[in-house]
């Protein structure tokens, strides 16, 4: 229960034909794809059940030598050997063993990177493994496709900008690969050529489909050793109160933890989903007493979460008003131990207190409520394409587990009593400003009630137990850094220093302008609701297109959705941002809707060109010799690379800064690329070009937790 929402935790494919390569086996200069019916799993769970979209986890793989070697000979025609065989130096088992962190079969530019390092070695007199690190690419096409900056090779005695210059003399006119780089005071800028780069990326995104930009490598416990199996992440996001709508304020915390579990899915770790329900304590009386006497069993059934909200509104009021009645009368000198006792506040303590007894009648009301919240909940995460696969919560921890933390914690010298309640004093424990900043944090309160930190702690050790997770990350809001600081610390000083670094707290602002005029929240529902409703206003003005949509309001909604998400994960996420209605929903500028258009006219130009899959395979690369079709090529080969990165930045942002890049460029490409009305051989190639675009722009979506449309 964390966050400015009440007692809130949080504040505020397509087919692939059977390639994925979930593990690409490299042997002998080959790229072998390892089928999906050829896996074996070491999870103990099924795995083809487990929450999620088309980031789907696959099990870890394990074949033969003989297996892998067969698989290798069937896949030596690859793009990549092909591209390999102008690199007469270079073999994917040379790589491999040199570079054991890149992936060219699934990455292009690591090929490039390690071509450029190689080539620079006997150049520069630096060491090819010591240049690969420190080559970056770039944000703009116009600066190159790599760089190097020339300092961070730390060469003494010499100017860098002199030794730019020197290196870029000296580099081969002839390269395969790569124009002659560009020197500009200290670094050196590298571009592409086009042909190779084309002809090898194009074939590579088409085979590879959902899987391009993912490397499922990277969540192997030991990439040399796959029968090793997966590292395992959890991912607690969301996290709403039960019997309540879900507030726009959850929104932030559903939208990054879907993409990250999303992001971790996609680099072949075992994620599991956890949805922490605030569904525990005193309120959960107070709403007990509300529905005893004012609840309605019609309404209830009807519209479970907007009766059991008004409800508990309607009994709140009522508690401050009499707490405000009884204050006053106290103030007069009147006794006012009688009105207490009976008060409405006191009545909801004795309620709770009696489904912390396990009262059956109490507990059976409340499950009542907290099952029907989840129902609605559920319908609201399937608009948003979010499952999860644990519905957790406060009540789920047991008063033993946190009387065997509280006693352990007592043991080891790390609480102490403080006028009756059980404290943490961090100054105590703490030398300096740590202490300082962690300040004190209650356990127990002097009527033994364990607060919300005693529940994390158990909880959270209780999770290790249960998952033996090696990474876990709680999506929460930045107004809560204080909690989850204490929390980590404690579990670091009960002498769990191993769980404590595995733990990690993302967190995120505000959304401003979520009130209504009357200052009251506005919901979840209501905010989608409205922008679909704007949205089918926006198709309903382009009749011809409109007739053309099969479900014209299930396009709209997930316009609206992607407007609503797209403007969330537009900034990084620790800043707040103010909704905007009307900006977020509009065709013009970085928008939802923007990317949807964007990924629908790919769609179209595909269907218009009636080209078949068959003659986009065997389509002349070749022929894409014009500077548009190239920058194209040029930016599809970063998604690796940005969504690699983005593992590292854990910002949305990143991937949606790129995708408006992406669509950018080609959307300024279609005037000089027209693709219906070109000779045959030419439509091919430029519709391999925008097939390969239109997969990348789809990929990209649905990692950020888009629905790609093919018609609006």
């Amino acid at each position: 229960m964390r966050g400015w929402c009440l007692h809130s935790r949080t504040s505020i494919v397509q087919n692939t034909r059977f390639t994925r390569y979930s593990q690409v086996q490299r042997s002998n200069s080959a790229v072998a794809i390892i089928h999906p019916h050829h896996y074996n799993s070491n999870s103990n769970r099924n795995r083809n059940t487990r929450a999620g979209n088309d980031y789907g986890t696959y099990p870890t793989p394990h074949l033969s030598l003989s297996r892998t070697r067969a698989l290798s000979t069937m896949a030596t025609a690859s793009p990549m050997n092909q591209l390999l065989l102008k690199l007469d130096h270079l073999t994917l088992d040379s790589i491999a063993e040199k570079y054991p962190a890149t992936y060219p079969e699934i990455n292009p530019l690591d090929l490039y990177r390690v071509h450029i390092s190689e080539v620079l070695a006997p150049i520069t007199g630096v060491a090819a493994d010591k240049i690969h690190p420190v080559i970056q690419w770039t944000n703009a096409l116009d600066k190159g496709d790599f760089t190097l900056p020339i300092p961070a090779l730390r060469i003494k005695g010499a100017k860098p900008d002199a030794l730019g210059a020197e290196w870029a003399a000296k580099f081969p006119d002839d390269d395969p690969l790569f124009e002659k780089p560009t020197a500009a005071g200290a670094f050196l800028s590298f571009f592409a050529k086009g042909a190779p780069l084309a002809q090898s990326l194009i074939p590579m995104i088409r085979n590879l489909g959902v899987e391009y930009g993912r490397n499922r490598f990277l969540g192997l416990k030991n990439p040399k050793n796959p029968s090793e199996g997966k590292k395992r992440i959890v991912v607690e996001f969301s996290s709403p109160n039960i019997a309540k709508p879900f507030h726009a304020g959850h929104l932030r915390s559903t939208i990054i933890g879907s993409f990250l579990a999303n992001l971790y899915e996609g680099a072949g770790w075992d994620v599991v989903r956890i949805n922490y329900l605030g569904d525990w304590g005193k309120q959960y009386g107070l709403l007990a007493l509300a529905y005893n006497k004012y609840g309605d069993e019609e309404a209830l059934k009807k519209d479970p979460i907007n009766h059991l909200f008004h409800l508990y509104v309607r009994i709140n009021a009522e508690k401050e008003d009499e707490l405000a009645t009884i204050e006053a009368k106290k103030k007069e000198g009147e006794d006012v131990t009688d009105l207490l006792a009976n008060s409405l506040d006191e009545q909801a303590r004795g309620y709770f207190r009696k489904m912390t007894d396990r009262d059956e009648e109490a507990l059976a009301l409340w499950k009542r409520f907290r099952d029907l919240s989840i129902v609605r909940y559920k319908a609201t995460y399937a608009r948003l394409n979010i499952k999860f696969d644990e519905y957790s919560g406060e009540s789920q921890v047991s008063e033993e587990a946190m009387e065997k933390v509280s006693k352990e914690m007592a043991e080891k010298g790390i609480t102490r009593e403080d006028q009756g309640a059980t404290i943490i004093d961090f100054t105590e424990l703490l030398p300096g400003k740590e202490g300082k900043r962690l300040g004190k944090a209650v356990i127990r309160k002097r009527d033994g009630t364990a607060l919300y930190l005693t529940r994390d702690i158990a909880e959270l050790l209780g999770r290790h137990e249960k998952y033996g997770f090696d990474h876990m990350i709680y999506v929460v809001a930045s107004q809560q850094d204080l909690h989850l600081q204490q929390l980590f610390k404690i579990i670091e000083l009960l002498g769990y220093k191993d769980i404590a670094a595995k733990c990690q707290h993302i967190n995120f602002g505000l959304v401003m302008g979520m009130s209504t005029r009357k200052g009251t929240v506005k919901f979840l529902d209501d905010i989608l609701r409205d922008c679909a409703d704007h949205m089918h206003e926006v198709m309903r003005k382009n009749e011809s297109k409109y007739a053309q949509v099969e479900d014209p309001q299930g396009t709209a909604d997930t316009l609206g959705i992607s407007s609503v998400m797209t403007q969330d994960m537009s900034g990084k996420r620790g800043n707040n941002y103010t909704f905007d209605l009307a900006v977020m929903t509009s065709f013009e500028g970085d928008t939802g809707p923007y990317l949807q258009y964007a990924h629908t006219r790919l769609s179209s130009i595909k269907r218009r060109a009636e080209v078949t899959d068959e003659e986009l395979a065997k389509a002349d690369l070749s022929l894409l010799t014009e500077p548009h079709a190239i920058n194209v090529a040029r930016i599809l080969a970063q998604w690796p690379d940005v969504a690699q990165n983005t593992l590292r930045t854990l910002e949305p942002t990143t991937v949606v800064t790129y995708l408006f890049r992406l669509t950018h460029v080609i959307s300024s490409s279609y005037d000089q690329l027209q693709v219906v009305g070109s000779e045959p051989e030419l439509k091919a190639a430029r519709m391999a070009l925008y097939d390969a675009a239109r997969i990348v722009v789809a990929n990209c979506m649905r990692l950020l937790g888009l629905s790609p449309l093919e018609r609006m």
